[in-house]
């Protein structure tokens, strides 16, 4: 829920300045309730478009090489094998440590149910929740929060980066945290600015104080200082291992949205190594950054990775791939019921393919989020038919993801 009081231009100033973000007047997070068993649930979406052929490769299809060429992973070269037929990027040796441990899963052939092309309309389908672009301002995770059972430990969401991904937008309340590149204020200021806001506006002073703390905990590192963001694959680890120290404190927040930029590998997109070798080996050490911060509430985690669409399956003529549509989600966690790739395989052959150029979607991805809200968090089928996912009731949840 955004801030509705941030109106006046030294407000806007106090709280862009600091390194952290604040939306609603921070809520006090529920303690986990006895039993147990305490869910957590982290969506990381990725802007800009995988290339799912890449990430998880069909390597048993015999169409896959004449289709990506130079940047094809091969059987018989550094990709470990999933099964007989997927291979894992070689720059993801995290997450297959996890598949092989059952605590990740692959879902293979599976997409939004939009079908152009556009970042913009893909992205807002993928996070609205709805069956195109343009429905809401609001998005599904924001309403699975409203729906969640009476009694549930997940009071508010924890909005992960400068501004509130829109699938985390809506009525239910959010806290935002922002690591930034810049130096922290000193203690001494803080605690000036502290005091004028609490003869001022008593309001904003709440905020600037848990702000403070939240962001106090998220950027400590090991040597007591806060660690700084390096570049755009580093950013990807410092953003999860300040979420997962968050996520792991007993009145800390259950669920999460952060989104990674700069997935549109048009050109140059490499093979074993390159430009997307480089993202995913970040998104890998994000992965493993979340299990180790979390430490023992890994045990009860799920992490959701989604893209808005697939990528070509030919590779163009700047040994990249252009928009597409099927792709692959990912699923990592102690929660998971993994060491699996789902997937209804469509083939390769061109006239498997959707359009004659893309992997061929097989599988509603907002199955699969059904799957994991219906059995992780106990939301009702209906529920999710009627205001998780409006319009989506011929949509059923994919069962047995969580273990």
């Amino acid at each position: 829920m955004d801030c509705p009081d941030l109106r006046s231009s030294r407000r806007g100033f106090l709280l862009a300045g600091a390194s952290f973000a604040a939306w609603a007047y921070l809520p006090q997070f529920a303690h986990a309730a006895p039993g147990g068993r305490d869910p957590r649930l982290i969506v990381i979406i990725l802007r800009g478009a995988l290339d799912g052929l890449a990430t998880v490769a069909p390597i048993g299809d015999p169409a896959y090489v004449g289709l990506h060429g130079g940047i094809s992973l091969l059987k018989d070269g550094a990709a470990p094998m999933l099964d007989s037929f997927f291979g894992m990027h070689p720059a993801m040796p995290e997450f297959t440590r996890m598949y092989r441990a059952n605590n990740a899963a692959v879902i293979h052939a599976v997409a939004t149910p939009y079908r152009e092309r556009s970042h913009f309309d893909g992205q807002d389908t993928l996070e609205s929740g709805y069956g195109g672009p343009g429905r809401v301002q609001s998005g599904w995770l924001n309403r699975a929060l409203d729906v969640l059972p009476r009694g549930e430990r997940v009071m508010s969401g924890l909005a992960i980066g400068p501004t509130t991904p829109l699938v985390l937008r809506g009525a239910a309340p959010t806290v935002g945290w922002a690591p930034a590149n810049m130096p922290a204020a000193a203690d001494d200021t803080a605690m000036r600015l502290l005091d004028l806001y609490q003869r001022r506006d008593p309001s904003l002073a709440s905020a600037l104080m848990q702000g403070l703390q939240i962001d106090k905990i998220a950027m400590q590192g090991q040597d007591g200082k806060p660690a700084p963001l390096k570049n755009d694959v580093g950013a990807m680890r410092t953003v999860a291992r300040g979420a997962a120290k968050l996520m792991a404190a007993d009145d800390g927040p259950r669920i999460a949205a952060l989104a990674f930029d700069g997935w549109d590998t048009h050109a140059q997109e490499g093979g074993p190594i390159g430009r997307l070798a480089q993202l995913l080996g970040g998104l890998d050490g994000a992965l493993s950054d979340f299990e180790q911060g979390l430490g023992a509430r890994w045990r009860d985690t799920v992490i959701v990775v989604a893209t808005e669409f697939g990528r070509t399956a030919r590779i163009n003529g700047t040994q990249g791939t252009d928009h597409g549509t099927g792709t692959v989600a990912l699923l990592a966690g102690g929660a998971v019921r993994g060491g699996r790739v789902i997937a209804d395989w469509p083939g390769l052959r061109p006239a498997d393919l959707y359009e004659n150029r893309d992997l061929a979607p097989t599988t509603d991805l907002r199955a699969i989020l059904k799957g994991v809200l219906h059995d992780h968090l106990g939301i009702s089928a209906r529920a999710l038919a009627d205001t998780v996912f409006p319009d989506s009731a011929t949509v059923k949840p994919t069962p047995g993801l969580i273990a």
